[in-house]
């Protein structure tokens, strides 16, 4: 089949590419000369492990191309995705659909032949309907069938994702748009991954509905986590108590310092604007919400509490800028709330992440970039995990409490043992444990050169 997606972004980029990998031949276009261009010269604007190798791989089988021209592309296709961004729009909360509407328009010109219009991009319910008045109103006599089909793809596993879905939701009043789509899908049978028939507003819902609940799980298990360091209990214990029941599950029950990111914060926020004007509040997702930003800078409160109640004056090393590992998006991330707190306290920062610093610079300020952990960590007076990255699990104990002025750890993400890192002479603070930890040092200690 030929594919015209619209929108070489995240969702674009990882669905065209998964899509030429299958066989089909799928055009990207976006409107950007500048990442078209450097797109056909093999760079990928994002970070996605196995993404270049798969673009890189298509492109030389000439089953994935990109352009800049929609009408070519649209002409061609028998599918048509609509996979541009849908961000908060400024002033209130909204989800902003004057891309999806542009490309509605645009799609609608070069329309010939039977064609199916998709929507890829996470739209509120009844996005489908308008976008099918727009094609309607602009060409009342095309034959068009607009569907609904959601992404359901984990940044830095969004490939394995698509190939190996829990689930591919397929939105469609019309029953030839069902077909072409079964037939789009038809490679992944063998993976007996479950095509759902939907209405197209089900679908819609369905997108917004599961990451709500996502969220939902995962402030669950941090207010959880704030209630275990009150009575001694280990969050880790509890949650696998209760993920142990088949009616939660284990996923999503990390404790950490708040959800980031381009879909969590931005859809739970879209989905209650929703309700609210269908007078149906969601009361339970708006204090997720609300739950959520208050604790992201509530994390500096508990890197004051490790230095004796203040940072200020104090080098905090932060490892961690990415709201989530095998990404460079920082999209919401608790770190830039975390940080900004700390320097309205008074803090210096110092941060490190494999992937996340450049996009992190066009967001914070005052903040020193270090070349690795352990530069990073070099006379701080604490040093605080935020992101979970693989290279931050095993790090060099040893030589971290020589290198810094204060043997302090902030642990944000639980990924130590607290009896291993007291073993090592630290100070060691993490989520939703309450265990007795030694005074942290009044001033900071001479540091042994490292040799």
């Amino acid at each position: 089949m030929r594919v015209a997606m619209i929108g070489a972004g995240y969702v674009g980029l990882v669905s065209g590419a998964c899509f030429a990998a299958f066989g089909h031949y799928v055009t990207c276009v976006d409107k950007d000369p500048e990442k078209i261009e450097a797109l056909r010269g093999g760079a990928i604007p994002i970070y996605e492990p196995g993404l270049s190798d798969m673009v890189a791989a298509n492109m030389r089988e000439g089953r994935l191309s990109f352009t800049t021209e929609v009408a070519a592309s649209v002409q061609e296709a028998d599918v048509v995705m609509i996979a541009v961004g849908t961000p908060s729009r400024r002033g209130d909360g909204h989800a902003d659909l004057n891309y999806v509407f542009a490309a509605a328009r645009e799609i609608a010109n070069a329309l010939t032949g039977f064609t199916v219009v998709v929507t890829k991009s996470t739209v509120p319910v009844g996005t489908g309907d308008e976008v099918e008045r727009i094609i309607r109103q602009m060409r009342p006599n095309a034959d068009v069938v607009v569907v609904s089909n959601p992404e359901f793809l984990r940044e830095g596993a969004a490939i394995q994702d698509f190939k190996h879905p829990d689930r591919i939701v397929i939105g469609s009043d019309d029953e030839r748009g069902w077909e072409v789509m079964a037939e789009l899908y038809r490679p992944l049978y063998l993976n007996a991954a479950p095509l759902l028939q939907t209405s197209r507003r089900a679908a819609e819902l369905i997108k917004y509905a599961a990451n709500a609940f996502l969220a939902t799980k995962i402030t669950f298990i941090n207010e959880i986590a704030d209630l275990c360091e009150k009575v001694g209990a280990d969050v880790k214990e509890v949650a696998r108590g209760i993920g142990l029941d088949n009616r939660i599950g284990t996923k999503f029950l990390h404790p950490g310092p708040g959800f980031g990111g381009s879909c969590l914060p931005k859809d739970a926020l879209a989905l209650i604007k929703t309700a609210q004007d269908c007078d149906s509040p969601l009361r339970i997702v708006e204090t997720v919400v609300a739950v959520n930003d208050v604790r992201k800078r509530a994390m500096a409160r508990k890197v004051a509490a490790a230095l004796g109640g203040s940072v200020r004056g104090k080098l905090i090393a932060v490892l961690g800028l990415t709201f989530k590992p095998n990404t460079d998006d920082v999209r919401e991330a608790p770190s830039i709330a975390a940080i900004t707190a700390l320097q309205d306290m008074g803090a210096r920062v110092r941060a490190y992440d494999p992937a996340g610093m450049e996009q992190a610079k066009k967001v914070i300020e005052s903040v020193e970039y270090a070349a690795g952990p352990y530069e990073c960590a070099e006379d701080a007076d604490a040093l605080v995990i935020v992101t979970e990255w693989e290279q931050f699990r095993a790090l060099d104990l040893k030589l971290l409490h020589r290198l810094m002025a204060r043997p302090i750890v902030v642990d944000l993400r639980k990924i130590y043992r607290t009896e291993e890192m007291a073993r090592h002479g630290f100070v060691y603070l993490s989520v939703g444990t309450a265990i007795e930890q030694p005074q942290p040092l009044a001033s900071p200690r001479m540091r042994i050169p490292a040799t």
